[in-house]
């Protein structure tokens, strides 16, 4: 199925999503070449990472609880255009040679918090844009058309960009900010449901409201349970992830002129995975699909540590990268499905928090192991931790109904423009 078949507003919310993953490939790594010309303390270097990376363990639940509130077309928009408008400030500053480590740092680290809200509205509005069969197809088209935007297009062409002129990667991502603003304008309005359209309840404190989407979700026994797979399984690939390119060169021996079709393989794998993530959901149903996912995945894992060579190792990364993929868009489309429409952005940020909250550890601990010990035992130990998370899934993992007082309510009829 086509993102055209899915619908009119699809197509749109899939423009836009791929038109703003193709400014973000073009700015991140144009980001960190920039950081590189005004320092080389790799310590701010580094902070201008870090700054990037805070804001969704920070502001995640906050994002979740306005996209709640607040009309979730709209909100996207707004968001873009406001990142539109930051980082045409960050071109022209760069243009006029003005850049300085508080600029990168303040940059990165308010664009990242602006993505919070854009990412727990988006999550939430796609229910309302196609039906819920669909949704795998759904998350399975937006992932691989951002991954091609993004591995394909952008970020080879972020380099490029760059050494022609500094400031245009910036303007570009400006200009797709700006796109993907209008596109989402462009959706059609959409009923509204949302805390305040349940009987007898209505708006509370923002800290209660976090409250209500961490307790639903932990009250939701499959929901949870994969949430925490994925945070256990975010331990090894951050630690993969982190030491990809020292494994490549040592042990895989990749020469490094090719390096890049290697890690092109990841992408190729991904794409093809988010293809087909709605066929074997619609096959083996969606939690079924998630246990086979992580046997496949640690399968694969397992053969990507053993591996002494270039082909079979990006051959094995491939078919991870795949999994990998599937596995966050039927984890995302199995909370869209069961999630109240009100509850949506509070549930779907603390699902992404609590799952990323592994990530900065498994880095962490990968590099510590590296220096030690060298990259091969990294991998080795990735591989462990998925055969356990898969062990894990096939004993608890089983498709339940939400807990009493957790039914979803029905999405109230009334339009929002």
């Amino acid at each position: 199925m086509t993102s055209s078949a899915l619908g009119r507003d699809f197509r749109l919310l899939w423009s836009a999503a791929v038109s703003s993953r193709f400014g973000d490939a073009l700015r991140t790594p144009a980001l960190a070449l920039l950081a590189a010309t005004v320092t080389r303390d790799p310590r701010v270097i580094a902070a201008v990472t870090v700054a990037g990376q805070l804001p969704p363990l920070l502001f995640g639940l906050l994002g979740g609880v306005y996209a709640d509130r607040w009309d979730r077309r709209r909100t996207m928009a707004l968001v873009d255009g406001i990142r539109a408008v930051v980082v045409a400030g960050l071109a022209v500053t760069v243009a006029l040679d003005r850049v300085g480590v508080l600029v990168l740092l303040v940059a990165a680290f308010l664009l990242a918090t602006l993505g919070t809200l854009f990412d727990s509205a988006s999550f939430a509005l796609l229910p309302a844009l196609v039906p819920p069969d669909a949704l795998p197809r759904a998350n399975g088209r937006l992932q691989a058309g951002s991954a091609v935007a993004g591995g394909f297009l952008g970020a080879p062409a972020a380099g490029v960009l760059f050494a022609v002129a500094p400031a245009l990667p910036f303007a570009l991502d400006a200009v797709t900010f700006a796109a993907a603003a209008l596109l989402v304008l462009a959706l059609a309005p959409t009923p509204v449901a949302s805390v305040r359209a349940r009987p007898g309840t209505g708006r509370g404190s923002v800290w209660g409201e976090i409250v209500e989407g961490l307790r639903w979700l932990r009250a939701h026994r499959t929901l949870w349970r994969v949430t925490v797979l994925t945070a256990a399984s975010n331990l090894a690939i951050s630690g993969i992830m982190a030491v990809l390119v020292l494994y490549a060169l040592d042990v895989l021996r990749v020469p490094p002129a090719g390096y890049g079709l290697f890690a092109a393989a990841a992408i190729v794998g991904g794409v093809a995975g988010a293809l087909g993530s709605g066929r074997l959901a619609a096959r083996l149903g969606t939690v079924p699909a998630l246990c086979v996912v992580l046997a496949a995945e640690t399968v694969a894992l397992t053969g990507f540590a053993l591996a002494r060579h270039p082909v079979p190792g990006g051959f094995a990364l491939a078919v991870f990268a795949a999994g990998t993929v599937v596995w966050n868009s039927l984890w995302a489309s199995y909370g869209q499905r069961n999630v109240p429409a009100g509850l949506l952005g509070r549930v779907g940020s603390a699902q992404r928090m609590v799952g990323l909250l592994t990530a900065p550890i498994g880095a962490a601990l990968a590099g510590l192991a590296a220096a030690s010990y060298g990259t091969a035992p990294v991998a080795g130990a990735a591989a462990g931790i998925f055969a356990l998370v898969t062990v894990a899934a096939w004993r608890t993992l089983r498709p339940a109904a939400p807990p009493a007082g957790a039914q979803p309510v029905p999405v109230a009829r009334d339009l929002v423009s």
